[in-house]
């Protein structure tokens, strides 16, 4: 049995994701829009370690999921997600980074240049 997302806003999301995917001819945003249809249990959760480990000095990274707080980060990036826990934002902000939602970031890089896609 194939379920789908009743969040309205969480199907307003994908379907901007599409639609700026094909606008701007690139891929990032379609391949964001796939990993939120995926099944609530099946979405990607990323910690801050992750990305401390995976990740530069002012480096922007996407995550199509929930970034988590277990983990040290310990330099500036900003980091654009579906959801953060409480604890995540306030590490990633006491790094000097910077946290956002992915509507956000599409609009500030409508073309998801120089973003590193993280699940």
């Amino acid at each position: 049995m194939k379920t789908t997302k009743t969040n309205q806003n969480t199907l307003e999301l994908i379907r901007t994701l599409k639609k700026q995917s094909s606008t701007e001819d690139v891929n990032i945003w379609k391949t964001v829009a796939k990993e939120l249809e995926r099944a609530n249990r099946k979405q990607t959760e990323v910690n801050v370690g992750h990305i401390e480990k995976h990740s530069e000095n002012d480096e922007t990274i996407l995550v199509p999921g929930k970034v988590l707080g277990d983990g040290k980060i310990n330099h500036n990036v900003n980091v654009a997600a579906f959801k953060f826990t409480q604890e995540a934002a306030k590490k990633i902000e006491a790094a000097g980074g910077k946290y956002m939602n992915i509507t956000d970031l599409m609009d500030e890089n409508p073309k998801g240049s120089n973003v590193k896609l993280l699940k």
